[in-house]
């Protein structure tokens, strides 16, 4: 029987931002150049990539690949972790620039993604 998982906080993006700024003060000692932590964040989508071509593509695991889902999430975790460090080190708040795009995709969206579920429905 495996260990029960830890029941970890629900965060809000603010707090995602905050924690990952103590850490990087605490534990890592300061955040890697801006441009320095564009090519990581390139390198992980790459990694995530080569994940979601295996789970849901065409590709297969190599022997001794870890083919887990939890494989999956550690690197859609890595993806964000990078991703909030550039939010941080460029002054940009992730939980009102979402909420921002989200409206603006709405907005912008709405009649066309209606339209092309009832296309969908048609068929």
């Amino acid at each position: 029987m495996s260990a029960p998982e830890k029941p970890y906080p629900v965060l809000s993006l603010a707090q995602v931002q905050q924690r990952v700024d103590e850490w990087i003060q605490t534990i890592g000692h300061g955040y890697y150049s801006v441009l320095t932590n564009t090519v990581i964040l390139m390198e992980e989508v790459g990694e995530l990539a080569r994940l979601m071509a295996r789970h849901y593509g065409e590709q297969s695991f190599k022997p001794g690949e870890n083919t887990s889902k939890e494989a999956l999430a550690e690197e859609f975790a890595d993806v964000l972790f990078v991703l909030t460090c550039l939010a941080n080190q460029t002054g940009i708040d992730l939980q009102q620039a979402f909420l921002h795009k989200l409206e603006k995709k709405t907005q912008r969206d709405r009649e066309r993604h209606a339209q092309r579920a009832s296309e969908r429905s048609q068929k």
